[in-house]
């Protein structure tokens, strides 16, 4: 009998993949009784099922019952809370030398560590994509952003099968995962609720996904998911910030996870969408920093300041130079932003604001975040639990041009909004009326000591990031700091070491390839403060634009396009259009003295091995276009189609599964029924505030023009444009919108006429029309409009405005797509 249970032991120890490590087994309880766990060898996920270990006879009475233990990760497995920001520049947070406060961060780093040479890959959702999966950002398929990918394997945006995430490698180890915040891994183009599903955080290992798919939102009215499933917690509740209710959620779940299983480590991934524009802090916040004057000096000074303070606290070596200010010199190829004593007293006055309103939105994230790692504490966890606060996916952004803008979609639509008309936003300024963005010369000064920003992977403006680590009792030296080169690719393997969690041999069946990233967890004892970095060689490329780092060298291209420029011109070839430069960043850690010049054999054996690197990771062909890439074809849902039909209601549809109007000619047809008595609401939308347009019967005023026909079209909430018909009776209509666009090309001006039953009731003319995105965290609606409202004053209503007719047909009928014109574009609109 002892032989037998031995062998049924045995059997179950083979099945979930422990054979060959029996004495790594951790099981708890007795195998087959129903309260048993069990760890798992964790190289095939998820394990296979047991056999049974019991016994059958044809009577219960005289069979034996077995259960299958339960799947848990190796005992002492720390809970992992893993924070990352977006948009934070280097020297923003105090915790850096930053003015604005962090006291969260700082708390992280008081307890820990704190890492001053931790970089990303210079933009969001490829620096996303290489943190979930410990590999780099071509690897895995996101060599940009998914909204310009191309079908190649570095760059189509779709994280391949065999290179797992943490997510699910956590997960089927028996951790609870869980994701709050940004999702910009979902592939542009199977990112709607027809799915598929497969790589949306759902289906990336993470069980329970609360936050935004896309690469920004509006934190007042945001494209908010649980799970897969559109939700609406703004609706009716004024003041609701996401920044807020983000951190409630996850509160929440880590206090249900450990009530309900108080024994199961949790795995949150907290990614807020803070500081991306728009930045939304609250009034409260705003009223805050602005009282304390952090910017009254001007983006000069406050770069003195940061770097002054970096030194004092040992952020910067003493030998750290604070690199020049753009103003033209040939080592910045020409790029030029202006000092702030040029500036006039209004100029000065609206920047300042700006930084403000920014700053207010950093240390509000910042509060919200250490709420989150307080309730870690009020669970009595926070001694077993491994906390990586990364302040930032890549530099701070540019993208809001010179002057800075009330809405973010001016800049992606390459248009520059004048200073002075921009104060009709002053008083509103990061309040849900807006979708602001700082001028370009704070997010240079927000990358002190470094030279550039976001978007560029050659120079650490755009990929420094400052990280704060925490585990106590397991990191001997709080407080400490460490300069060591790491990459975001090195979380991973960080994570897997700290849990005793190996990577695994197969997921589902399919052989995973390594990960390619080196855990610091070495870096955690003091007496490796000073150790040689694991990390040896790291590549960096973004839009064409690159670098590779080699045993404390680097060598870099000068950028040939800026950040905050939108340029129609054709770029340089990609291989022989660019200047390299060299530096020695063991000596000169902000690359501040180029050595190209003087060591040109050392420039050229750089070179080589950033080809090398550039074959192995999937990086070729390099493609410095972007505008080009924007328009290229994807296997979308709506790919090839002219021609869209529709029926009663549908809300929701994200922007790349709706009909593409933009730069063509177009006609809507609405089939309605009206009640009697009148009927008013949306019959269909597609953007809001900040841009888009909609076909509606008007509200009215005081029982006055309800029930107009209003085809209303909102250019970047800079012009609205109006086309109006009669009040409509009860009983069915036709309303037709026909749209000629004169000529093709991006933005170029139409004409609309509006027919009702046939007969024309208006006609009018645009300008311009939007030349390459309505704003994205809008979505397509029928029969009401979710989220805000495409009117501003004249015809205005507010959401959901459900129609209270019935929409018997709606068809969409676009002219073949891309015109001529648009058929190889080039330029650079700016993606994040």
């Amino acid at each position: 009998m002892k032989k037998q249970l031995f062998g049924l032991v045995l059997s179950c120890i083979a099945a979930l993949g422990l054979m060959g490590s029996a004495s790594a087994q951790q099981v708890t309880g007795v195998l087959g009784s129903a309260s048993a766990t069990t760890t798992i060898s964790g190289k095939q996920l998820p394990p296979p099922d047991p056999k049974f270990g019991g016994v059958i006879k044809e009577r219960a009475s005289e069979s034996t019952a077995w259960w299958p233990p339960r799947v848990v990760p190796p005992k002492k497995a720390p809970n992992v809370l893993l924070i990352m920001t977006d948009d934070d520049g280097f020297g923003s947070p105090s915790t850096f030398g930053g003015v604005i406060p962090t006291p969260a961060l700082d708390r992280i780093a008081k307890s820990g560590l704190r890492y001053t040479n931790f970089h990303s890959t210079s933009l969001c959702s490829p620096t996303r994509a290489a943190l979930i999966t410990g590999r780099n950002h071509h690897s895995v398929g996101f060599g940009v952003v998914g909204e310009i990918a191309t079908g190649f394997p570095g760059y189509d945006s779709i994280i391949p099968i065999e290179k797992g995430t943490v997510g699910t490698i956590l997960r089927d180890n028996g951790y609870a995962t869980s994701w709050f915040g940004k999702d910009h891994n979902t592939p542009f183009f199977a990112n709607s609720q027809a799915g598929p599903f497969s790589q949306w955080p759902n289906g990336m290992g993470f069980e329970y996904f609360w936050g935004f798919v896309g690469g920004d939102a509006s934190q007042w009215q945001p494209n908010l998911f649980r799970n897969t499933t559109p939700i609406f917690p703004f609706q009716g509740n004024p003041g609701w910030n996401m920044q807020t209710a983000m951190a409630d959620e996850a509160i929440q779940y880590m206090r249900q996870s450990k009530a309900l299983a108080p024994e199961k480590p949790f795995f949150v991934y907290y990614v807020p969408g803070a500081t991306h524009a728009p930045h939304h802090p609250t009034p409260e916040w705003i009223d805050k920093i602005s009282a304390m004057h952090l910017f009254d000096d001007g983006w000069e000074k406050l770069r003195e300041t940061i770097f002054a303070n970096q030194k004092k606290l040992g952020i910067m070596p003493p030998n750290a130079q604070l690199t020049p200010w753009p103003d033209g010199q040939e080592i910045y190829n020409g790029a030029k932003l202006p000092r702030w004593d040029s500036l006039s007293w209004e100029e000065k006055k609206l920047f300042i604001k700006q930084a403000d309103v920014y700053a207010a939105y950093q240390a509000y994230a910042d509060n919200e975040i250490g709420r989150v790692i307080q309730a870690v504490e009020d669970l009595g966890q926070l001694d077993n639990t491994l906390i990586i606060y990364i302040s930032g996916d890549n530099g701070a952004s540019a993208e809001g041009m010179v002057n800075g803008t009330p809405n973010e979609f001016t800049t992606f639509n390459g248009i520059e909004v004048p200073v002075k008309d921009q104060f009709l936003w002053y008083e509103f300024w990061g309040s849900d009326k807006t979708f602001p963005h700082y001028s370009a010369a704070w997010a240079w000064a927000f990358d002190t000591p470094f030279k550039w920003m976001k978007q560029v992977p050659s120079h650490f403006g755009g990929t420094a990031q400052g990280m704060a680590i925490s585990w106590p009792g397991h990191i001997g030296d709080p407080g400490g700091i460490r300069r060591q080169f790491h990459h975001i690719i090195d979380i991973v393997p960080t994570i897997l070491e700290a849990t005793g969690i190996p990577a695994p041999d197969t997921i589902d069946g399919i052989k995973q390839l390594p990960i390619e990233g080196t855990s610091l967890a070495y870096t955690w004892d003091k007496a490796n403060a000073n150790a040689p970095t694991r990390h040896k060689t790291q590549y960096f490329e973004m839009l064409g634009n690159r670098a590779i780092y080699h045993d404390g060298w680097v060598a870099a291209t000068t950028p040939v396009t800026l950040p905050w420029e939108l340029s129609s011109k054709t770029p340089p070839d990609v291989i022989s259009g660019y200047k390299w430069e060299l530096y020695n960043v063991m000596d000169d850690p902000t690359q501040n003295n180029d050595l190209a010049a003087k060591m040109p054999d050392k420039l050229k054996q750089m070179q080589n091995i950033f080809y090398l690197e550039a074959a192995k990771y999937n990086v070729l062909p390099l493609d410095n276009t972007t505008l080009a890439r924007w328009n290229a074809p994807k296997p979308s849902l709506t790919a090839g189609r002219t021609e869209f039909t529709y029926s009663g209601t549908l809300a929701n549809v994200p922007g790349s599964t709706a009909p593409h109007i933009l730069n063509k000619s177009y006609k809507i047809t609405a089939e309605v029924t009206i009640p009697a008595g009148g009927g008013e609401g949306m019959i269909v939308t597609q953007g809001g505030r900040f841009g888009g347009y909609g076909l509606f019967l008007s509200k009215g005023e005081l029982g006055i023009g309800r029930g107009k026909v209003v085809f209303l079209y909102n250019l970047l909430d800079l012009k609205r444009t109006i086309w109006e018909g009669p009040e409509l009776g009860a009983g069915k209509h036709t309303i037709v919108f026909d749209y000629k666009v004169d000529e093709p090309g991006l933005g170029k001006s139409g004409k609309g006429v509006l027919y009702v039953d046939g007969k024309e009731v208006a006609r009018n003319t645009m300008e311009h029309g939007t030349p390459i995105t309505f704003a994205e965290d809008e979505t397509f609606d029928i029969g009401l409009d979710t989220r805000t409202g495409v009117a501003m004053i004249e015809y205005r209503y507010d959401p959901p405005f459900k129609f209270t007719g019935t929409v018997d047909k709606l068809t969409f009928n676009l002219e073949p797509f891309p015109p001529p014109a648009l058929a190889h574009p080039v330029g650079s609109p700016h993606r994040r």
